[in-house]
């Protein structure tokens, strides 16, 4: 049952192995691309629920155990996280289909593609902090290849900016990682919170889990580590957009959930308050940029930062309906952005501008477009029943708990002008006079809206049943919260 921990990030590396070698077949290609797309998803399903009914499963490398090997956990955050990449995978797979393009098609795609979702379900299920930099390598090789294929000048130019960055934060990492081992003498994550409790270096140890927050705040896009995104995101083509917007940040938040409730929870008071305030400079810079731009790219960029801060806000709370809350946001924020960017993606398509002040009037000939995009958006913004709502309440619950009222405030706040952001974007998009001619056939609208209509209708099944995938999110909070659970299942002890 064990080997079962690893099948996530084996798949898509046997499914990548063997598409380089039919890099010229592209029908075939999207075939097996599909197919292990749908392999994956019910592997991620089943682990899921072997780990609801098992709880912690694990996997000795090489039959080495931990702490002395490498260890693959699948924890139930994993697990959920692992199931939600592999879903958005295959509906951004069948977007692909219908406008990467043939060329783009021939020069390893859906390779380098599979080779992406190796280095985000392997960050999710290593327990090893070494093994984390190696799977963080894995994805961002594979997102350098995504950026630049094409060759625009505007990929080549904001490729620059994203590798410089990410190899100065990778460098970092390592020094990091480093440090962390000349104090505790382990680089295994259980028994690095073992022994955390038992040396009394509280300072040393504040010091390295401020320098984490910054490799992992690069990743994910906190404040003031955002500026390389809103630039990057919006060169390449939309499926790599919704690629990189729904899953590279998330992984960089799931690596400071991982460390900030395992790891570094000693001295609360000076790391999860700073994590606190950056959390609500976060919101406030990504407020201020999705309501600022008239570009409809920019737009959903900056929703992503207001989302990060909403999520990294929760972790800082550290109490259980605030974690609780910001693993169903999490969740709800992957699937909505990877949504949204698909749709938006149409609109462009149609449209011939990503300006909404150039838009205008499509909901005449593309009903089901508007209202799926109308949806998707008050998902976004929180609006109950749907999935955004039950994440930010329980935050806002945590938040009041704990007397933090500055940050209740502030994620009231990003909803308001989350809604007011993306509803700009459906009055000017779909109300009013067309401003072109949008010419019934030229763009094939109801191929493309399918894998985005399949994410909103999954987001919607997530919102309305919450009170089913409450047993799943309670799990995984119980491991973050009491991290013997998670040690006692790594280390057999």
């Amino acid at each position: 049952m064990s080997n079962l921990t690893f099948l996530p990030v084996l798949w898509p590396l046997f499914t990548g192995i063997l598409l380089i070698f039919l890099a010229k077949k592209i029908t075939l290609q999207r075939w097996i691309s599909l197919f292990s797309s749908l392999i994956g998803i019910v592997i991620s399903m089943y682990l899921v629920f072997s780990v609801h009914s098992q709880g912690i499963l694990t996997l000795g490398v090489g039959s080495w155990e931990a702490p002395f090997g490498i260890v693959i956990v699948a924890d139930m955050l994993a697990a959920l996280l692992v199931l939600t990449t592999n879903i958005i995978g295959m509906a951004i797979l069948l977007y692909s289909f219908r406008t990467i393009g043939a060329e783009r098609e021939r020069h390893y795609y859906y390779p380098v593609f599979q080779f992406l979702l190796i280095g985000v379900n392997g960050a999710f299920l290593t327990g090893d902090l070494f093994n984390l930099f190696v799977f963080f390598e894995v994805m961002l090789m594979a997102s350098y290849v995504l950026l630049v294929l094409g060759g625009t000048k505007i990929q080549l130019r904001e490729s620059l900016k994203y590798i410089i960055v990410n190899v100065l934060s990778s460098s970092f990492f390592v020094i990091m990682v480093a440090y962390l081992y000349s104090v505790l003498g382990t680089l295994n994550m259980a028994q690095i919170s073992q022994r955390i409790e038992e040396v009394n270096q509280p300072a040393i140890l504040s010091v390295i889990a401020i320098g984490f927050l910054i490799v992992f705040g690069l990743k994910g896009a906190i404040f003031p580590l955002f500026q390389w995104l809103p630039g990057s995101y919006y060169a390449p083509p939309i499926p790599v957009m919704a690629l990189f917007g729904a899953l590279l940040t998330k992984v960089g938040i799931y690596s400071i959930f991982r460390t900030y409730t395992l790891m570094f929870y000693h001295d609360q008071d000076f790391t999860h308050t700073f994590l606190a305030w950056l959390a609500i400079l976060t919101i406030l810079i990504g407020v201020i940029g999705a309501i600022a731009y008239w570009d409809v790219k920019k737009i959903i960029i900056y929703n992503i930062i207001i989302a990060v801060g909403v999520i990294i806000f929760g972790i800082s709370v550290m109490n259980e309906p605030a974690l609780s809350g910001s693993i169903l946001y999490i969740i709800h924020d992957m699937l909505i952005k990877a949504a949204l960017f698909l749709l938006i993606g149409i609109m462009i398509k149609i449209s011939g501008s990503t300006d909404i002040r150039q838009m205008g009037g499509m909901i005449k000939q593309y009903p089901a477009l508007a209202w799926t995009f109308f949806i998707a958006a008050i998902s976004l913004a929180g609006i109950p029943p749907f999935s955004g709502f039950a994440g930010k309440l329980l935050i806002l619950q945590g938040a009041g708990k704990a007397g933090d009222y500055l940050g209740m405030a502030m994620v009231l706040l990003s909803s308001l002008m989350v809604l007011y952001s993306v509803m700009k974007i459906f009055i000017y998009g779909f109300w009013g006079t067309p401003k072109a001619d949008y010419r019934e056939g030229a763009v094939p609208v109801n191929k493309m809206l399918f894998p985005a209509a399949f994410l909103v209708a999954i987001s919607v099944l997530y919102g309305v049943g919450t009170e089913f995938m409450y047993p799943f999110i309670s799990q995984a909070v119980e491991t973050l919260l009491n991290p013997d659970i998670y040690i006692k299942a790594v280390l057999k002890e």
